[in-house]
């Protein structure tokens, strides 16, 4: 009972203590202006600082993590979204236009006034889950790829021939799509070569 009753006391005197000297830092008006620029700053540095916290490029720090990030204003977060991936902020974003590099590394140039989210998305570690056997795959919508040239001709361009082979008929063709259109360089575009 005795020692509860000193806590009540010792709490109620601390607390008044604490109120008088509120009451006389406050009463002077250059601390008290003070002290609003100091909170103005806190609350700019939280607020600039806080993850998850969704702004405009312009209104963010150099070195700022990133992610969600907006092509044009308005249209809504359009690159790194993936799971784990972040992007980085490099240089200060006073003009129209600041410079982010995303997670392959490529230094691209976007508008100010478009929107991000401050952070890394989450679940990091998604491309570290290996599949324990082929229907998993099947689970996730995945089906299976088969190679042209273990198909029939009558399936794909590159199918047919006896054995492995890499052609598909006398001359053979470069690469090419199930549908016949050339895969790696399309179609010669160029003047014919010149004739001996």
């Amino acid at each position: 009972m005795a020692v509860s009753l000193w806590r009540a006391r010792l709490a109620s005197s601390l607390l008044s203590n604490l109120t008088n000297s509120l009451r006389r830092f406050s009463s002077d008006t250059n601390a008290h202006n003070a002290r609003e620029s100091m909170m103005n700053q806190m609350m700019y540095s939280d607020i600039n600082s806080r993850i998850g916290s969704c702004m405009p490029l312009s209104s963010m720090r150099i070195g700022t993590i990133i992610h969600n990030i907006e092509l044009n204003p308005g249209q809504g977060g359009k690159l790194v979204r993936a799971a784990g991936t972040c992007a980085k902020i490099l240089k200060e974003p006073t003009s129209k236009y600041c410079l982010i590099q995303l997670p392959s590394g490529v230094k691209k140039m976007i508008d100010s006034r478009c929107r991000a989210t401050v952070g890394t998305v989450s679940n990091p570690s998604h491309g570290d889950k290996k599949l324990r056997k082929a229907g998993q795959s099947r689970w996730l919508g995945r089906r299976p790829v088969v190679r042209g040239v273990a198909m029939n001709p009558v399936d794909h361009p590159h199918g047919g021939g006896e054995g492995k082979s890499k052609s598909s008929g006398r001359w053979g063709k470069g690469s090419r799509t199930p549908w016949g259109k050339p895969t790696k360089s399309g179609f010669k575009t160029g003047p014919l070569k010149r004739r001996k």
